[in-house]
């Protein structure tokens, strides 16, 4: 969990706005993880932001800083540093569709300047297709067709690439 942030319960409800047992009752379900410290339950940043893209209707939303390194713009979100373009600075909001994240079983060469290596957390099944939610150091969610999971072979725990085009995040304060 390298220095994450955990939280309890009670204050997961409060950022939900619904009942703490409510939560428990998505921790028991499955639908929400978390660990046990002892006789305490608590339920890290990255447990908490895959059970928000997992949920019906969300994207991948994150928070992070404006960097410019060597000419380049980066958002860093938590350990991971993505390529944007915005005339921003400080600390914005960027979201990325689900339907603009290609997933490939080897790097290529192209023109997307995000291509981050991670490990399927998770596999959505809906009549829209697969939402593939991959642990590239923060939760990201691919939306692809029944027929490509099942021809490249995706499982939980399998390594893919996620790949993405600078011009398909959008950056807001």
């Amino acid at each position: 969990m390298n220095d994450e942030l955990l939280y309890t319960p009670e204050e997961i409800s409060q950022k939900l706005k619904i009942t703490k047992n409510t939560v428990y009752e998505m921790i028991k379900r499955g639908d929400l993880d978390a660990h046990r410290l002892g006789k305490h339950l608590r339920i890290s940043q990255s447990q908490f932001e895959t059970y928000l893209l997992k949920s019906k209707g969300s994207a991948n939303q994150y928070q992070g800083i404006v960097l410019l390194e060597n000419d380049e713009q980066f958002v860093q979100v938590n350990d991971v540093k993505i390529h944007v373009h915005t005339d921003l600075t400080g600390e914005v909001k960027l979201s990325i569709r689900p339907e603009d994240i290609i997933l490939s079983l080897e790097p290529f060469t192209s023109s997307a300047r995000n291509i981050f290596k991670g490990t399927v957390a998770d596999l959505v099944s809906n009549d829209d297709g697969v939402k593939v939610i991959l642990d590239i150091g923060i939760p990201i969610m691919s939306l692809i067709t029944k027929k490509s999971l099942e021809n490249m072979n995706i499982s939980k725990g399998c390594d893919l690439y996620a790949v993405f085009k600078t011009m398909s995040i959008n950056v807001y304060k």
